[in-house]
């Protein structure tokens, strides 16, 4: 299909019809949700139309219950504003608990990502550090299940009035927001005569990468370019995903929306060199820009930014494993986002127009057979990292080429300035 008949067709429907149509793929494809299963559903309280349109369509799916947790900016500033320090070392982890139990028993997960990219930039950031590190703590047994594709899950994205005003500062803030949710439909796929089908054609070229990733069992990736000369070990018995995937309950999902991303798990003790960001990150409020670190046996031993570097050291001491890798990622530089020509501030979006690395827990779903059976000793012994984190940042652009290197030290080309080579 054109381009021109796929604007044709974007402009023929309404605004409620193309959140309807999110709200379907979410549930559709996003989740694969089934019938009886219960859906947990996060969302800023901004995206409330979203958060309605995906809980309706998720009862037409058959959910049995669907729970909705709104988060409140205006609350969390009043936290940093007035709360006495030590209330900073605290979270919910009661509330963690109860959602890590529910995966357990078979729920879906769903977040709607709109939050306010800069929302905690000039808030002490000994606080932010301290609420994230205990948020983090409080969270991991939820995280431990998601990284782990015990239940199906998935994340989308709302576009919310400051959100709108970071990506498009020279706007009215009405001409801002629909530009965004413009931007996001079109990212999501949407906006074709089938959606849904438009994403089964997605998910095959993914599979086509992954495929041939896989077939070649590299032992590294090497990343060249400005600012960057790094090598990523991969784990032993690594396998590469992207796209949908098959959850640990037997349920295909595509735990992104949108998504351009091939990814595995790096060997956490074989990263050596250095690398530089080429995207900003936003983590939890604040902005990390010119992000330059270096790797020694897998540990990052230099690291700076040219802003938020506060916040990335303290980021970087959240534990022993959040200074080292849980994730590797292949995006071109072509990709529909990249082409979009927009910076999101977020890291959904952001990481889906780059190649990018992450920081912290490893996805224990990139072993062969999808690390089915594979206890934490297997997953350590196998190179897999673990951490209370899980942050995602851009290292690739069109200036980027890299190369597989294989057991016998051969250096195959993956990519040239950003592009698969086939």
């Amino acid at each position: 299909m054109t381009v021109a008949v796929r604007g044709a067709e974007a402009a023929a429907l309404s605004f409620s019809e193309r959140l309807d149509r999110l709200a379907e793929v979410a549930v559709r494809v996003g989740l694969g949700l089934k019938p009886g299963q219960e859906l947990i559903l996060t969302a800023p309280l901004e995206a409330v139309a979203l958060a309605r349109a995906i809980t309706e369509q998720a009862y037409k799916a058959g959910a049995s219950l669907v729970t909705t947790l709104y988060s409140d900016d205006a609350a969390t500033l009043a936290r940093f504003g007035h709360a006495r320090g030590e209330a900073f070392d605290t979270a919910a982890g009661w509330l963690f608990n109860g959602m890590a139990d529910a995966y357990r028993n078979g729920a879906a997960r769903l977040a709607i990502s709109g939050d306010d990219p800069s929302l905690l930039t000039g808030q002490d950031p000994d606080k932010v550090s301290r609420a994230n590190r205990a948020r983090s703590k409080a969270y991991l047994p939820a995280l431990e299940l998601i990284a782990g594709f015990s239940t199906n899950w998935t994340i989308v994205s709302a576009a919310t009035t400051p959100w709108a005003r970071t990506v498009f500062p020279d706007l009215p803030e009405d001409e801002a927001l629909a530009r965004l949710w413009d931007a996001i439909f079109a990212a999501s796929r949407v906006d074709g005569l089938d959606p849904v089908a438009d994403w089964q054609a997605h998910n095959a070229a993914l599979r086509h990468r992954t495929d041939w990733l896989n077939g070649h069992r590299f032992a590294a990736l090497h990343f060249r370019g400005p600012g960057t000369d790094l090598t990523v070990g991969l784990a032993d018995d690594h396998e590469w995903c992207g796209g949908a995937t098959t959850a640990k309950n037997g349920i295909v999902c595509n735990a992104n929306i949108p998504t351009e991303e091939v990814f595995t798990t790096p060997h956490k003790a074989r990263v050596e060199g250095h690398v530089t960001s080429t995207k900003p990150l936003s983590y939890q409020g604040t902005l990390i820009d010119g992000i330059r670190v270096t790797f020694k046996e897998g540990r990052i031993v230099e690291s700076s930014a040219r802003t938020g570097n506060d916040v990335l050291a303290r980021v970087l001491e959240t534990d022993e494993g959040a200074a080292r890798l849980g994730e590797v990622a292949l995006v071109p530089a072509s990709s529909a986002i990249s082409a979009s020509g927009l910076l999101f501030y977020n890291t959904l979006y952001d990481e889906n127009a780059a190649s990018h690395i992450a920081l912290g827990q490893a996805y224990s779903k990139c072993f062969l057979n999808g690390g089915e059976g594979l206890s934490e000793e297997d997953l350590a012994s196998r190179g897999a990292n673990r951490s209370l984190i899980h942050i995602d940042w851009m290292i690739g652009s069109a200036e980027i080429d890299v190369d597989g290197i294989a057991p016998d030290g051969r250096a195959v080309p993956v990519m040239r300035k950003g592009e698969w080579i086939s």
